[in-house]
């Protein structure tokens, strides 16, 4: 499998702070990588490092075979790239955009077919003030495609969106993928990691603390299903003794969870459910999950008031 991108040993120093502490790691050609992690865990600074927009105090890193710092020119027209924080003046419509910013590469892709290709063909005499939140993130998606990239950049696309637009927005992301495209992605959403990325990087204080598959990831844990309920009032100490005899029980408020052994969670659900029947406590909302990618995030790198992070 071809490499686009080799990491070694990564370091950012910024006063005291090691935003990133020495990470290792490659990206396959054709996938979409995944980097996750809580705010001040590193990613945008790694991702701006691999762009050539901040210079590492240690390490090496070769994006397509190039060196971001030293190759910076010849890499502008291999790499597309969307930033954390992207804006354009209210009043430039959507076609001067992407004409305006095609004029900045040799071989531009076709802007016209891209505007219909990402759905904003309709939109195209549009102001960027009047753009929706998922039309905006269209368009700044297609400025990233203008160099026919074999690498696609993409920090935080979907924060802010509705839970629709985002959707519509991974759709759009698997279909670059699809074309042969390789893409590196820094989110904070756990559900879209865990739907949209064929691998992830999990950091946490500057440190990589695991690489994996989100499906390999999740079988790490090696916890079983969970049913989740809701109960009337706090939850009366003896219902927690009774559920301990099934599963390891968490509960929070109102809001009753007993994580099984087993991954199937028939027999789990079948015993809670028996038991609640012989009690006297009403319960609500009762439903099954299995574990996901936002178990593993919270195992690895633990709970606001653990880690000491302000709200």
């Amino acid at each position: 499998m071809n490499t686009a991108v080799v990491v070694d040993g990564l370091l950012k120093i910024y006063g005291d702070v090691r935003a990133v502490d020495d990470i290792s790691f490659d990206v396959h050609e054709g996938e979409i990588f995944g980097i996750v992690g809580p705010n001040g865990a590193g990613k945008t600074t790694t991702i701006e490092c691999l762009e050539g927009l901040r210079k590492p105090d240690a390490g090496s890193m070769l994006v397509l075979g190039l060196d971001p710092q030293r190759d910076r020119r010849a890499l502008r027209g291999l790499c597309g790239v969307q930033l954390q924080h992207s804006t354009l003046p209210e009043r430039l419509k959507v076609w001067e955009a992407l004409d305006l910013y095609s004029s900045f590469y040799e071989h531009p892709a076709n802007w016209e077919r891209l505007l219909a290709h990402l759905g904003l063909e309709d939109r195209r005499g549009a102001p960027f003030a009047a753009l929706s939140g998922g039309q905006r993130q269209r368009l700044f998606v297609a400025l990233a495609l203008l160099p026919d990239p074999r690498l696609v950049f993409l920090d935080e696309l979907t924060t802010g969106l509705d839970p629709q637009a985002r959707r519509d927005t991974w759709d759009l992301i698997r279909g670059v993928r699809d074309e042969g495209k390789t893409i590196m992605l820094t989110t904070h959403f756990m559900e879209e990691a865990e739907r949209l990325c064929d691998r992830v990087a999990i950091l946490d204080r500057g440190h990589l603390v695991a690489l994996d598959t989100p499906e390999a990831l999740i079988a790490s844990l090696g916890r079983g299903a969970r049913v989740v309920f809701a109960v009337d009032g706090p939850a009366p100490p003896e219902l927690r003794d009774a559920l301990e005899r099934i599963g390891q029980v968490q509960i929070d408020g109102d809001r009753v969870s007993v994580q099984g052994q087993a991954s199937d969670a028939s027999q789990l659900l079948v015993d809670v459910v028996s038991l609640l029947a012989r009690s006297v406590v009403q319960y609500r909302d009762l439903r099954t999950a299995q574990p996901t990618l936002e178990d593993v995030f919270l195992k690895l790198t633990g709970s606001r008031s653990e880690r000491g992070d302000e709200p």
